[in-house]
């Protein structure tokens, strides 16, 4: 975790701003009262935890280099130095250059590799040599710099084109004596990957800083229970990875801009899980459907035959709801001492965001019960948070896109019909609201997998659904 010690700019004018501009300050805090930190609750299942793909993925490079030769140079590294006109003390072909057993350097000063390399898919690549100490390096390819790390400062990547099939040639100067044949490459410009459609198509560019690298707010911090457990200032990889994003992305900026005090996105969520089973709130009854009965909250197994004596399984009605609420309730009965920067500031429960729907669309009787469990699941959460008139907002479903049928639009509606503008529940009004998503929807052409469940990973779909989810909780709070 980011240290709480260091005052960012923004925390520094949040703490002090209020002694200055007195008429700013919200109702109810008086001079010199921080603001609570703003708490969003975000809960569902896989598609909640977030498998939107930053990259394609980095990969650990070998074959693509051709006939890779060390050269040893007297002497630590010299900036000054020109190696390629001075005589190496030593040479080494390698046989193995990358994978997981490299051949080893001969050692004994500064270590320069060069040799041709030739990649199999035109896109842009970002190179990643090294591992441990022997990230230390500079590399260039075709007399571009692609990477470098000097000792005691962070790696700066440039990303390259290359072309399938075009042998170009590549050097890396080595830094230290930690110097060995292992390393990464990455492909940007997958399609629907975050980098691609941050940096090639030109969206969502409050990511990015001017110099390409991805923007680690220091006003919005995330922290992840029971899965994607991230624990850090908001920025990529609080998904299922460090690869990999969810909707708390989008989401997280909307509400970061939107507030004034400092904003906690904690994140309660777990994959393959249904509202009517694993996710089935406290208070839910039982209930028969031809001559079955169904779980009510805390029964196990989910279903038996009605007159029988179901023998329990080990799980029961509702465990992942008292698993990943019970771990969200823990950080906050801990609050100051997970937070002692935020000790004194304290917080409030600002709203709920919930993303879920896939487990129960595979069961007919899941899916027909999906808004009764929907409504008391909003309810239960403001009363177990102590939080009853907190915004809530919904995210539908989305996959197939409009074309979606059967038991997935049914869910797909009830989420809709707990909307507080659809009417049907009035008490809803004006502090839940359910965002659309099947415009989301991106085909697997155009995603980094063919992988329909999880939205094709498709980063676009991720981000789209946390901006929506963003802009309904927003309005919320507005009209409150």
């Amino acid at each position: 975790m980011k240290s709480f010690l260091v005052l960012s700019r923004h925390h520094f004018l949040s703490l002090f701003i209020p002694f200055l501009l007195f008429a700013s300050l919200a109702p109810g805090h008086s001079a010199g009262e921080a603001k609570p930190v703003q708490v969003y609750i975000l809960a569902g299942q896989s598609n909640m935890v977030g498998i939107g793909q930053v990259t394609g993925g980095g990969s650990r490079w070998g074959s693509e280099f051709i006939d890779p030769v060390v050269s040893v140079y007297e002497g630590a590294y010299d900036a000054e130095a020109d190696y390629d006109a001075m005589e190496p003390i030593t040479t080494l072909r390698l046989d193995k250059f990358g994978g997981t057993t490299p051949t080893p350097f001969p050692g004994g000063g500064t270590h320069v590799v060069r040799g041709m390399i030739q990649i199999k898919t035109t896109g842009v690549y970002e190179l990643r040599p090294g591992y441990g100490g022997s990230t230390h390096n500079i590399m260039e390819i075709d007399g571009k710099e692609v990477h470098r790390k000097e000792p005691g400062k962070e790696s700066k990547h440039h990303p390259i084109q290359l072309t399938a099939g075009e042998k170009v040639p590549f050097r890396i100067v080595y830094l230290t004596d930690q110097a060995n044949g292992l390393g990464w490459i990455a492909r940007l410009d997958i399609p629907g990957t975050l980098s691609t459609v941050v940096r090639e198509d030109g969206k969502f560019p409050y990511l990015i800083d001017e110099e390409g690298r991805w923007v680690e707010r220091d006003d919005v911090y995330y922290k992840g229970v029971v899965t994607a457990t991230a624990d850090k200032w908001l920025s990529v990889g609080c998904g299922a990875g460090n690869n990999s994003i969810g909707p708390e992305l989008g989401f997280g900026n909307l509400l970061g801009d939107y507030h004034d005090a400092p904003v906690l996105v904690l994140k309660a969520s777990q994959g393959n899980r249904s509202l009517a089973w694993d996710f089935l709130p406290p208070g839910s009854e039982r209930f028969e459907k031809d001559g079955i009965v169904y779980a009510g909250y805390q029964d196990s197994p989910a279903t038996w035959e009605k007159g029988s004596e179901p023998e329990p399984i080990n799980w029961y009605a509702g465990k992942q709801y008292d698993d990943c609420f019970g771990a969200a309730r823990e950080v906050l009965e801990n609050f100051g001492t997970k937070f002692p920067d935020w000790k004194d500031r304290g917080y409030e429960i600002a709203g709920f965001a919930w993303w879920q729907g896939h487990k129960d669309q595979g069961n007919e009787v899941h899916a027909a019960r999906y808004e009764k469990n929907l409504v008391h699941l909003i309810k239960t959460l403001r009363k177990e948070f102590d939080a009853p008139g907190a915004p809530f907002t919904v995210a539908t479903i989305g996959f197939g896109g409009w074309e979606m049928e059967g038991n997935a639009l049914t869910v797909a509606k009830a989420q809709l019909a707990v909307s507080g503008e659809a009417g049907k529940y009035p008490e809803f009004k004006g502090n839940v609201k359910t965002v659309e998503t099947r415009d989301f929807w991106r085909e697997a052409d155009k995603s980094p997998r063919n992988q329909g469940f999880h939205y094709n990973q498709n980063a676009e779909t991720y981000m789209l659904v946390g901006e929506a989810l963003g802009k309904a909780m927003i309005e919320l709070k507005k009209g409150e």
